[in-house]
């Protein structure tokens, strides 16, 4: 076992012997081919640093070199290129904790779209501020991912705008699933990935390329300690409803959805660990990255480098790190850098 009990969440007895699959290698691949020469593919650097730290090979995969400085373009310019005409010229919704909007306000520009973005008050300024500087609507309701969600129906219901959700979505998933694809091209050997969890949809589209192509290898999900909501799903062994708190890793808050059809699945039968960090662990975890790895990195970017600072995760051979974003608050990310508790 990489973690120790108090931070893993299995919920064996609950997995269904037969697990039902609902995006698959395939699936990816086609992805990877539909956003080709829309979203870059992104760097897989050596960390030096962890990699003395560990005692093994690790890298970091930099989703922060994605135009939107996240690596939420991947599912976005899937969903919305799979649509047909009609459903595109409606216009698009969504609800975001930030990078998502990010992405679907950056991927109706390109395509010559209209977008609205509703998110709650709990998302930081600097995300709100960057879709409304792409051409989007925005929309602020309530304290939660939840409250947009209502109105993201209500425009959905009333207006016919096409809905593009941030995580549980098939061609969002798979978008995101690309990742493992490169992953694999470029670390064949590879043996652990830690990815941020949240709703699922980086992960679970993650962890189905990778238990595809690498069976072996080892998938664990990153989250926090404050509102963890597909942690305390898996543990549960089905969706639960969690309070959403402000934490420095703000793009992994939300709830996956009581009725969550795709990514509760993947992420319950394909993710081998989940370990929870405090604020603490993730302040450190970005100010490692701006310290020894140069690179500008928000909290949920930040948690798989803080697992392992942390030691709460001990690698056994090539591991790759997904460095899911950069959008940070440039005067928190100041604060931390110099020192300041989180």
């Amino acid at each position: 076992m990489l973690v120790t009990k108090p931070h893993l969440f299995t919920a064996e007895a609950e997995r269904p012997a037969a697990p039902p699959v609902y995006v698959t290698l395939p699936d990816i691949e086609a992805a990877a081919v539909r956003i080709a020469g829309r979203v870059p593919r992104t760097p897989l650097v050596s960390s030096p640093s962890l990699s003395r730290l560990c005692g093994q090979p690790v890298h970091l995969k930099l989703e922060t070199r994605q135009p939107i400085g996240a690596f939420k373009l991947r599912g976005a310019m899937n969903a919305v290129l799979a649509l047909g005409q009609e459903q595109r010229q409606r216009g698009l919704v969504t609800a975001s904790t930030g990078n998502h909007g990010r992405a679907v306000a950056y991927t109706a520009r390109e395509l010559g779209l209209r977008a609205t973005i509703c998110m709650s008050a709990l998302v930081p300024a600097n995300k709100i501020e960057a879709i409304r500087s792409l051409g989007a609507q925005v929309r602020i309701v309530g304290r939660s991912q939840d409250d947009a969600q209502v109105e993201v129906e209500r425009l959905v219901d009333e207006d016919g705008l096409t809905q593009i959700p941030p995580f549980d979505h098939p061609e969002v998933v798979a978008g995101q699933g690309t990742i493992g694809l490169e992953l694999v091209e470029d670390l064949p050997e590879l043996a652990l990935v830690l990815v941020p969890l949240s709703g699922g949809g980086l992960a679970g589209g993650i962890a189905a390329a990778i238990k595809a192509l690498r069976p072996k290898a080892r998938v664990i999900g990153i989250s926090m300690e404050r509102g963890a909501a597909m942690a305390a799903a898996i543990a549960a062994g089905r969706p639960v409803e969690v309070v959403e708190e402000e934490t420095l890793a703000d793009s992994l808050g939300g709830g996956i959805g009581l009725s969550n059809r795709i990514t509760f699945a993947l992420c319950r039968d394909l993710i081998d660990d989940v370990v929870l960090l405090s604020e603490a662990e993730i302040a450190a975890g970005i100010r490692h990255a701006a310290r020894e790895e140069g690179e500008i990195v928000e909290g949920a970017g930040a948690v798989g480098i803080a697992a392992l600072l942390a030691r709460k995760v001990s690698p056994r051979g090539p591991t790759a790190v997904i460095v899911s974003g950069r959008n940070i608050d440039e005067a928190v990310h100041r604060r931390i850098v110099s020192g300041a508790a989180a």
